[in-house]
Order: structure tokens, then C-alpha cells, then sequence
């Protein structure tokens, strides 16, 4: 099955650089395989998202009257899905949900409504309860999460760097 996938992502994964270096090793593959993929705004109702102790990336946990602004991607593959099932690991369970696609001012209002994968975190002892800052990721630790190398080809991290320790 190529290409039947759709996901929701609200952490690291909501940068396509993150996203494309853990699918096939690099931020930046060629036009040709970026084309194959589509990142939209959306919003997962019934969740809220909080910082993992320790570490750079973030969970969300069911919570009502909340909600978790992030992208929905399509395109993805069967080889996607496992490569993303191996990077989020243990830690998280994929289960299918309800977003909202925003519109293109980004409002809360939001639109049409799209099935999607998401990772939901295990463990919400481990969870911290300040909301977790994408773009403070974004400015502060992306750039480590980023490098070429990291081999997610084959499924190995270096634990430091995806710590936060480098």
C-alpha cells in the first residue's frame, strides 16, 4: 500500500525536516520525494500536549475541553508508517482520531474534518505539566534533531542527541 497514509503530528514531527529525516535519513531529499507529501494546519480536539520530562519532544494525553494545534501529513506508506512506529517506540501508542484542518488563516474554526494516525503518550506520570513550545524547539534544539547523522534508516538514534545532551 503506498501512499494511504495519514497522520497527525503535534511534536518534533511537525517539521518536515524531522519528519523526512526520519523516513529517509535526510531534511532535505530530493524534490521528487517531497512532492509526495502534503503538511497541513490542523487541530486534534480532546488532547492536550505536555513536555516529557527530560527530554526535547512532547506527548499528548486525552483531556476535555482542550485541544493540540499541529500539521496533518498525507502521502505516507506502509515503509513510513514503520519507520515512524520505530521512532516514536515505546513510549507511544498509535490510534486513530478525528482533526480538523484549519483554514488558511489558521483559525480555531477550522474546516473539514480528515482521519489520521497519531501518537498518544503511555505514560502520563512522565509527563510535565507546562505545555510543550514548537518554536522554541524550533529555534532552541532543531537543528540537532536534524543531522545527517542520525541513522533512522536502520532504526538507531543516538540517545544523547535526542535527549538534548548535544
Amino acid at each position: 500500500m503506498s501512499g494511504e497514509y495519514t497522520a497527525f503530528f503535534y511534536g518534533t514531527l511537525m517539521a518536515p525536516e524531522i519528519f523526512f529525516s526520519v523516513c529517509f535519513g535526510d531534511p532535505s531529499p530530493p524534490k521528487v520525494i517531497r512532492e509526495l507529501y502534503t503538511f497541513t494546519a490542523a487541530i486534534l480536539d480532546g488532547y492536550c500536549r505536555h513536555c516529557v520530562q527530560l527530554a526535547d519532544y512532547p506527548g499528548i494525553i486525552p483531556e476535555q475541553g482542550r485541544s493540540v494545534r499541529g500539521v496533518y501529513a498525507t502521502g505516507l506508506t506502509d515503509a513510513n508508517m514503520e519507520k515512524l512506529d520505530h521512532f516514536e517506540g515505546s513510549e507511544y501508542e498509535r490510534v486513530q482520531v478525528q482533526v480538523r484542518l484549519l483554514g488558511r488563516k489558521g483559525d480555531d474554526a477550522g474546516g473539514e474534518e480528515k482521519k489520521a494516525s497519531v501518537y498518544v503518550f503511555r505514560h502520563p506520570d512522565d509527563l510535565e505539566r507546562a505545555e510543550w513550545d514548537f518554536e522554541a524547539f524550533r529555534r532552541d534544539k532543531m537543528e540537532s534533531w536534524t543531522r545527517q547523522r542520525w541513522d533512522y534508516i536502520d532504526g538507531t538514534v543516538d540517545d544523547d542527541v535526542r535527549n538534548g545532551a548535544v
